[in-house]
């Protein structure tokens, strides 16, 4: 199981640079400190901000009950001082770092000696809240077998409305500083709750059980539904309170972590130590796990396009490549046939090369292709043909050595692809007018792959394709990832979202290019679609429809339908299609048939849209 927190033996060492830093209160003599000289409770180690007030310091015979302990991972083991104070504002639990197996037991009454510190999961420049913690303790055990602090409980009633203060300008917008105030803001009542015994009661999974044995449930049932069991992540301020993500105390080899879907139901009473992680923030580590109640959701299957309507499709594969095992291949394949109904037109991000993550400069792909559509004829689909442009080696982004690439896949019975001087990884596509409609210079080329927008990212693939007699011009793109954003729980608030500018530079290129094959043709069909890597709401988004170029289709969806990605138990949109004024009836559709469940072929959900040119 991963580590909740990977930690160094040098704790000190964090702490003297989160000082350096400014993130905690002190100086540098509290560093060294020396032993309190009065008696100190767990409320005074844990403090009214989110920095203990003692960071840096020695304090001796801490007392409390151990509620929790961790034997792998970060190890350690958590303590409750059962004799709480009357401010709801300090925790009375608080976790000691042993960076060792610890010899201590759920239910003893212990003292504990060493250094208070601040722990920041990711390190500094993660933007994560810290850990209040105990390092380099000497602990002795005064009893066993005590009675537990009875768990606070977090559930609707208890979780406010509001997500988070805002951050103090006058430290960088940061919310470290900040008195809390556990009744209006939820991140300051998960705080207020910190290192300790915490329980809920049954309660909706939102994010499925994941390959490090964790989950994410809602106590609040009614937090933006989405229509198959999630929570929407509708905007930036629809953080969604109610989440909360799980994870268990038993190592997974003595107590399997069970598999849960988005809508099944952890039900009964999941307690233990509230702690904060890297991967996700406030996260229960069970001592106690509810028992999952499966759901009744299964992948979806759109419908089939009439003869007369054009289906196109988009989908990340994530890193496909030869050495893949066949069972994935069969799989996608099997999802292309039964669950998208075989599109005519199908854009895939994330094809790797002929030998996937080997870096040897190979960049050819058209053994992953060739497997993938043999796979796809053995499902009973189609014999897709397909278009791309090699990427040169290493400057696309993506798994070292990969070198994905967008791709057309396209049905050759129902539609037939333009070859326009196909061009090559460095050659900029271009528009001109001929017989007065629009028409590319390259077909496939990729769009501006000079600009630095596109640097070590995926260059966008337009082709032109001929429906029926119509010509449509689909452009496939896998925009930058969110790779450095800070999360939804960072000190910061709101978090800094740095991934956003490249993103937004590279919506800018498209829609640029957009508008000259618009102002070539008014009325040419234009899709653009792929891995936009950002919502429907964002600032990303609005660059790519600027001027009404294209419209963003997943917003003909209702809300509770938009959504093509689970993060962290907020079911949100990266992947779209986006359509020019001349498609002005579609059907669209994303088909839920990965993001939702354990078992994934991909961790996105592929998009379609149906429309007659």
């Amino acid at each position: 199981m991963r580590s909740s927190h990977p930690r160094s033996a040098a704790v000190a060492a964090l702490v003297a640079t989160a000082l350096a830093t400014g993130l905690l209160a002190g100086s540098a003599d509290a560093a060294e400190g020396a032993v309190s000289a009065d008696p100190i409770r767990i409320h005074d180690i844990q403090g009214t901000t989110r920095i203990s007030p003692l960071a840096g310091k020695q304090v001796a015979d801490v007392a409390g009950i151990v509620t929790g302990v961790r034997a792998y991972g970060s190890r350690g083991f958590w303590i409750q001082d059962p004799d709480a104070d009357d401010n709801d504002a300090t925790s009375e639990g608080v976790f000691v770092f042993t960076n060792s197996v610890p010899t201590v037991a759920v239910g003893d009454a212990v003292t504990v000696s060493g250094t208070v510190g601040e722990y920041i999961p990711g390190g500094v420049a993660s933007g994560n809240q810290s850990v209040t913690q105990i390092s380099k303790p000497t602990v002795k055990v005064v009893s066993s077998g005590n009675a537990l602090p009875a768990a606070a409980a977090i559930n609707e009633y208890t979780v406010p409305a509001e997500y988070a203060p805002a951050g103090d300008p006058a430290a960088a917008g940061s919310i470290n500083g900040l008195a809390l105030e556990p009744s209006r803001y939820a991140l300051d009542f998960y705080e207020s709750l910190e290192g300790m015994n915490v329980a809920i009661g049954t309660s909706r999974v939102v994010g499925a059980t994941d390959p490090y044995s964790e989950l994410w449930v809602t106590v609040k049932g009614w937090e933006n539904p989405a229509r198959r069991g999630g929570t929407i992540y509708g905007s930036y301020e629809s953080q969604n309170t109610g989440r909360l993500q799980i994870q268990q105390l038993a190592p997974i080899a003595q107590q399997p972590f069970p598999v849960a879907n988005v809508g099944d139901k952890l039900t009964g009473t999941t307690e233990g130590p509230l702690d904060f992680n890297q991967f996700g923030g406030y996260t229960l580590v069970a001592r106690t796990l509810g028992t999952v109640k499966a759901g009744a959701i299964a992948p979806e299957k759109t419908r089939a396009q009439s003869p007369g309507e054009l289906a196109v499709a988009t989908y990340n594969v994530e890193n496909l490549d030869p050495t893949d095992p066949q069972e994935k291949f069969d799989n996608l394949a099997k999802a292309v046939v039964e669950n998208l109904a075989s599109p005519d037109i199908l854009a895939l991000e994330e094809i790797q090369d002929d030998n996937g993550a080997k870096n040897d400069g190979t960049v050819s792909a058209e053994q992953t292709l060739t497997k993938f559509t043999e796979a796809i004829v053995a499902a009973g689909g189609p014999a897709y043909q397909w278009r791309t442009v090699n990427p040169e080696d290493k400057k696309d982004g993506g798994e070292p050595g990969g070198n994905i690439r967008q791709v057309f896949l396209f049905n050759p019975a129902r539609v037939s692809f333009t070859d326009r001087a196909a061009g090559d990884a460095t050659t900029a596509n271009g528009v001109v007018r001929e017989n007065g409609h629009a028409a590319l210079t390259h077909s496939p080329g990729r769009i501006d792959p000079a600009n630095p927008a596109w640097a070590d990212s995926r260059k966008p693939l337009a082709g032109e394709f001929v429906f029926r007699g119509r010509t449509v011009f689909v452009i496939a793109n896998h925009f930058g990832s969110k790779g450095g954003d800070e999360g939804l729980t960072s000190h910061h608030q709101p978090p800094v979202r740095k991934s956003e500018e490249k993103r937004l530079l590279q919506a800018q290129a498209v829609n640029g290019f957009v508008k000259e094959v618009l102002a070539a043709e008014k009325n040419a069909n234009v899709v653009v679609l792929g891995d936009i890597n950002d919502f429907e709401f964002s600032a990303t988004t609005e660059a790519l429809a600027d001027g009404g170029v294209l419209y963003p289709a997943i917003k003909s969806l209702p809300k509770s339908e938009r959504y093509s990605y689970v993060f962290q138990g907020n079911a949100q949109v990266l992947d779209q299609i986006l359509t020019s004024p001349s498609i002005k009836n579609f059907s669209y559709d994303s088909v839920h048939i990965n993001a939702e469940f354990a078992a994934q072929n991909s961790d996105h959900d592929p998009q379609v849209l149906r429309f007659r040119p």
